[in-house]
């Protein structure tokens, strides 16, 4: 937040707004509109795009605007920002291809569609936040690498765990340590929860069953932590990650990890189950110097060889619209795949699955993602998560076995598995249909 907050001040003082187009008005849609409209100076929320305008209108509403203009032209859009009003549409295509939009921010949570307007939003030469760490961990190198191209920012998002881990690990990094593990702390882990399970959850806080199933069955932390990885250079230690169970703090954990082991791997991504401070992320690090340990020891991080550092929480929406303004005025990416993805979701049965049932999803009854090393996905042509859905099995799937390519029909002509091709191809290190 420090100097994009004065950057941001900047701007509204001018009055020249970062104007944001999104895609998306769900919980977190609905959250991110009432935090620019009503605590972000500089910055102007002018059109949301949702398949039900409604819901856009219902954002802008419960952030306290009234005159909001339902358009269909690109032009019409264009004139309701000229005019000062908020706009909404059904058609994201009109976001993408306005002028007087700066960026965007994807929230849908969906992967083939999301990608086709990250597509297009790049085509238009739109800075894109991404809340979309499903989208980011199956084809978000290959997004990269198209974003590159056009000259765009392409990034995730600060408040969400990964991007709040990123800015830890930079934070870390420009202390002239060394980290070797970035960590996500959770309260939950439960592979074969459901959204019958996790109904209550979900109304009580405004989720899907859903995104709550996600959350709870492992499938929302294998991505984060997937990303963080490819932005990283980082790998897993094994299938799953560790996942240690703790019920202290996250400094009481520098002695669990094998360092030459961690060092060997160039870093891993990893969680822990009931540490505190929950729900933060942390980041270990070591330093080669004695007489810079001799100072941490000093300032009570200890002796090392691991050191512990650690934010208490992260805040979401809240943070949104600072990664927005990192994009926009700064150039900064959040997170980014530094290349070709290092860690990959694989598809998991929940469940015992039968021949001819076709997988329904991320966050449902049928499977769970984990996280596994890029090249053991090649080397086993493991199924991401990502393009789980909609597989048709050609086998029985045991519960807790992975599917592979090889044990399902992909279906035809979607275009997260023809850039998952491309993938293949510029990296190297995926395995196609």
């Amino acid at each position: 937040m420090i100097i994009v907050d004065r950057a941001l001040q900047e701007r509204e003082r001018s009055g020249r707004p970062v104007r944001v187009g999104m895609i998306g008005a769900g919980a977190m849609g609905r959250a991110i509109t009432n935090q620019i409209v009503n605590a972000v100076p500089g910055m102007r929320l002018v059109a949301i795009s949702n398949r039900h305008p409604q819901a856009a209108i219902r954002a802008y509403t419960e952030a306290g605007i009234r005159d909001v203009a339902t358009v269909d032209t690109v032009s019409g859009l264009e004139g309701a920002i000229a005019a000062g009003r908020a706009a909404v549409t059904d058609d994201p295509a009109l976001l993408c291809r306005a002028g007087p939009i700066d960026a965007l921010i994807e929230v849908t949570g969906s992967i083939d569609f999301a990608a086709g307007v990250v597509l297009d939003g790049i085509a238009h030469g739109k800075d894109i936040v991404l809340m979309n760490a499903e989208l980011d961990g199956t084809v978000g190198p290959i997004l990269q690498v198209y974003a590159d191209r056009a000259g765009v920012i392409l990034t995730a998002c600060d408040g969400d765990q990964p991007g709040v881990q990123m800015n830890l690990y930079r934070f870390v990094k420009g202390l002239g340590l060394t980290p070797l593990l970035c960590g996500n702390i959770k309260g939950l882990q439960d592979h074969y929860r459901n959204p019958t399970t996790q109904e209550g959850y979900a109304t009580r806080w405004g989720l899907s069953p859903q995104m709550a199933t996600s959350f709870a069955d492992g499938t929302k932390i294998s991505f984060e932590q997937a990303i963080v990885a490819n932005g990283t250079g980082m790998r897993v230690a094994q299938r799953g990650m560790l996942g240690y169970e703790v019920s202290g703090h996250v400094d009481e954990l520098t002695g669990r990890y094998d360092v030459d082991r961690l060092r060997e791997l160039g870093g891993i991504v990893d969680y822990v189950v009931g540490a505190k401070p929950a729900p933060g992320v942390f980041v270990f690090a070591t330093h080669d110097d004695p007489k810079q340990r001799h100072f941490l020891n000093l300032y009570r991080l200890g002796e090392g060889p691991l050191y512990s550092f650690y934010a208490p929480y992260h805040l979401c929406h809240f943070e949104v619209p600072i990664s927005v303004a990192r994009a926009v005025l700064l150039r900064d990416r959040v997170l980014a795949p530094l290349g070709g993805p290092m860690v990959e979701v694989i598809t998991t049965a929940k469940v015992d699955l039968k021949a001819g049932q076709v997988l329904d999803g991320i966050g449902f009854y049928m499977t769970y993602g984990q996280c596994e090393n890029a090249e053991i996905v090649q080397a086993e042509q493991l199924l991401p998560m990502g393009v789980a859905e909609g597989c048709r099995l050609k086998r029985d799937i045991g519960k807790d076995q992975v599917i592979s390519y090889q044990d399902v029909e992909v279906p035809r002509e979607r275009l997260v598995d023809r850039l998952r091709a491309e993938q293949v191809v510029r990296f190297a290190t995926l395995v196609a249909a």
